[in-house]
């Protein structure tokens, strides 16, 4: 029989593995999102997340762009090529339905660091510490 892992100090589970939180998720531009509808088919939306260790202090922010394929595509019908990284591609605006797919992404996070888990987060959406060098 497989026990249920617990949280215990320092973000840590019984693997020993650090785990990501969120601590939560906005819009850049958009007080509402629960309420905001897009006029057009095509349409983007700037997310911040923001997530630390669960169980700890702190958070780092990490910004995504939540956009609709006909957005999509009209970069790559201007430009010819199009690089998509930190982008998050939807087939219609469903804030809970957005909401609960970044929710999950985040929880899937975990490694023996911070750092580790950080950059897993970092393919989602844009660290602000992603390309930082002391």
């Amino acid at each position: 029989m497989r026990r249920a892992k617990r949280q215990c100090a320092l973000g840590y589970y019984g693997d020993g593995l650090m785990r990501a939180e969120m601590r939560s998720l906005s819009s850049t531009s958009i007080d509402d999102l629960d309420a905001w509808r897009p006029i057009e088919e095509s349409w983007s939306v700037g997310i911040r997340l923001l997530a630390g260790p669960a169980g700890e202090p702190g958070e780092e922010s990490f910004d995504i762009t939540v956009c609709s394929t006909a957005w999509i595509n009209e970069l790559v019908a201007r430009d010819g090529i199009w690089n998509g990284r930190h982008h998050l591609i939807a087939d219609g605006f469903n804030w809970q339905r957005i909401r609960s797919y970044i929710v999950g992404r985040v929880e899937a996070c975990q490694g023996p660091t911070w750092s580790e888990v950080a950059e897993q987060l970092s393919r989602l959406g844009y660290w602000e510490f992603e390309d930082y060098q002391p």
